[in-house]
């Protein structure tokens, strides 16, 4: 993760009118933005859109941020809540689009799209707490530390929801096995 100082000068910048200052924020933040998306809304196409829409109301609202808050957990916020949202406006009976893109050997390709397929599903069926300390540490490569500021926890309970929900993962992964071959 970038150092918050560099965050909050870019902040500083663009509420100076400096709007170029608001990209290094972008190309730090979109990466794992979008794989948090990705992981809640279950659609690359509509990952895209709440990542975009996400730096949208975050630049809007840049005014409301607390410096004394890390950036990035100001803006996750903003793209779970976006996240959250589109996942609302979505008709319960629409199906869910797989959101992995697989290359290689077809055989490869088949088996890494099954597996691929089987976690997506699998990570559906958690809690939205335990999903989002999983996208947050498996996907966004954050730190308990980082996880816990994020989502407003001690860092205690970021270790027992992972726990939790790598049991739970683990248990739907394991029965989902003999009934998908």
């Amino acid at each position: 993760m970038p150092e918050p100082n560099d965050d909050l000068a870019c902040v500083a910048r663009c509420l100076r009118g400096d709007a170029s200052a608001f990209e290094p924020l972008v190309v730090k933040y979109q990466r794992v933005l979008f794989a948090v998306a990705l992981r809640l809304v279950a659609n690359y196409e509509d990952a895209r859109d709440v990542t975009q829409n996400t730096f949208v109301r975050a630049y809007e609202h840049l005014d409301s941020y607390d410096p004394e808050r890390r950036f990035f957990s100001w803006i996750y916020r903003i793209a779970v809540n976006e996240s959250l949202n589109l996942r609302r406006a979505r008709r319960p009976e629409e199906a869910l689009a797989d959101p992995m893109e697989v290359s290689g050997g077809q055989s490869e390709a088949v088996a890494a799209h099954e597996t691929a397929a089987r976690v997506e599903r699998a990570l559906g069926k958690l809690t939205e707490e335990y999903r989002e300390v999983v996208v947050l540490r498996y996907f966004g490569d954050l730190s308990y530390e980082e996880i816990a500021e994020a989502v407003g926890v001690p860092e205690k309970t970021v270790k027992s929801r992972l726990f939790s929900a790598r049991q739970r993962l683990a248990a739907l992964l394991g029965d989902g096995r003999q009934g998908n071959r």
